[in-house]
């Protein structure tokens, strides 16, 4: 993992410590974190945050700024896993919002 994506790893864990259900793992060379075995996002290469939310709310987001579907290898996953660049979650409001997009789609 690189600097970039250990810093979006601490941040991310900071904004989650006290959910209760969090797991943190390291899965297809991403920092996970997982909610009640479910992954939420995840930190990758270069500061990239990896987003899973329902395909119905990918659909939307992938018209902000920054967001795109993710690829894993050379495979898209398609719009219910985003990539969200690292220029679009600089602030702790920006992160906070992918990281609350995907929880309320676990929610749901």
């Amino acid at each position: 993992m690189d600097d970039a994506a250990t810093e979006l790893a601490d941040r991310v864990r900071a904004l989650l410590m006290a959910e209760p259900g969090l797991e943190e793992k390291r899965m297809f060379g991403t920092r996970a974190f997982l909610l009640d075995g479910r992954i939420l996002v995840g930190a990758r290469k270069e500061g990239v945050l990896l987003v899973r939310v329902t395909e119905e709310k990918g659909t939307a987001l992938l018209t902000e700024p920054g967001v795109s579907v993710a690829v894993m290898g050379a495979k898209s996953m398609g719009p219910s896993w985003l990539d969200v660049a690292a220029t679009a979650i600089e602030s702790d409001d920006a992160l906070m919002f992918w990281v609350d997009a995907a929880r309320d789609s676990a929610a749901g």
